[in-house]
């Protein structure tokens, strides 16, 4: 007698050190310096959840991504957002499948019930059945759970866990201590294969001490010139070494302002695309005013940032100071939605304790 085929158990891809991750990482297109390929090793090894703090698009999200991708295992993203609950989080009980459950149960239940004349009886009855409505069956998964549950292994990313609220970092505390989820209807799952956990902040709000205490922390900043220079190239091997140069000067250069935002890898492999269509117009990148400032319609996303840019880079003088001793302000800039900030817990942990630090990182280096 033949046995039954079985499908062979999904491989769990393990890394013997910093350098084979960071050399895995690098055939994805993701490259990390030394130091940050030994700390994720060291999340992978030690099973432990990473948090990366630091200013956006430096490629706190892309490492999850790459990592995944790296290590075949399914990605599980949670996008966090004000407002964030457990019903988006964590899970939600399938009530229409367990209205149809019950209307399936219906005719064998008055069947059951013809046989009780008391209602007492026939409530205590009903009260010692289990139907069945609260199980894993009708459970709507959300990412957490989700990832809890999967057989396979996974990596799972909690993406700007900072825009929530605290009682949000409240509810992550289970997953990242003890790897579970706790149903109050059902019991506790605990976690079939082993997660890695990434959680990103943008530095918006200070994160509570209990989450950051079961965690590994990293703050990863901008890369190093030569480093942005290798992910610009690999990410878009159109563009000539001697463009990334140009492009890369010109966001190192941009992010030494005081702008509202500063330039992002992802923004900078926009402009470097966007400067080799220019050039293949015949237009030089280097030696024109009209180019750059082109540019920096990919580099930089507000009116207020572009002008100072645009003032700066054309060697002009800010404005001196008025009979008051502060600097003139300039234009009003018009109050849009973007304009104002992200999360607006961010104005509340302002000046409590909570932290800006949206500008260039001091440390060490990835991308988006």
């Amino acid at each position: 007698m033949t046995a039954p085929h079985t499908a062979p158990e999904p491989e769990d891809v393990r890394f013997a050190d910093g350098a084979e991750l960071k050399e895995a990482l690098r055939e994805v297109d993701y490259i990390a310096d030394d130091e940050f390929a030994v700390v994720v090793h060291l999340a992978t090894a030690l099973e432990r959840p990473l948090l990366l703090e630091g200013p956006a698009g430096v490629g706190k999200t892309e490492l999850a991504k790459s990592l995944a991708e790296a290590s075949g295992r399914t990605l599980v993203r949670l996008q966090c957002y004000e407002g964030l609950d457990d019903n988006r989080a964590l899970y939600e009980w399938d009530y229409a499948k367990q209205l149809l459950h019950v209307q399936m149960l219906r005719d064998r239940i008055g069947e059951k019930l013809a046989a009780y004349d008391d209602i007492a009886d026939a409530s205590k009855f009903l009260a010692a059945q289990d139907f069945g409505l609260y199980s894993e069956h009708f459970l709507s998964v959300r990412p957490l759970l989700e990832a809890i549950l999967s057989p396979e292994p996974v990596v799972l990313l909690v993406d700007e866990v900072d825009r929530t609220e605290e009682s949000m970092e409240a509810l992550l505390l289970e997953v990242l201590a003890e790897g579970q989820i706790t149903i109050p209807e059902v019991g506790t799952f605990t976690a079939r294969s082993a997660p890695w956990v990434i959680l990103t902040s943008n530095d918006t709000r200070e994160l509570s001490p209990a989450l950051k205490r079961r965690c590994l922390h990293y703050h990863l900043g901008y890369p190093t010139p030569q480093r942005e220079r290798d992910i610009v190239t690999a990410r878009a091997p159109e563009v000539e070494d001697a463009v990334a140069a140009d492009v890369v000067d010109l966001a190192r250069t941009l992010r030494e302002l005081p702008l509202r935002k500063s330039p992002s890898i992802a923004e900078v492999i926009d402009a470097a695309r966007a400067a080799v269509v220019l050039k293949s117009t015949g237009v030089a990148v280097s030696a024109q005013i009209a180019v750059r400032d082109i540019l920096l319609t990919a580099l930089l996303k507000y009116t207020s940032d572009v002008e100072l840019a645009r003032t700066r880079l054309s060697g002009e003088q800010p404005l001196p100071p008025d009979d008051e001793g502060t600097t003139p302000a300039g234009p009003a800039e018009r109050v849009t939605v973007a304009s104002r900030p992200a999360n607006t817990t961010t104005a509340v942990f302002r000046g409590r304790g909570g932290r800006d630090r949206g500008g260039v990182g001091a440390g060490r280096q990835g991308r988006r």
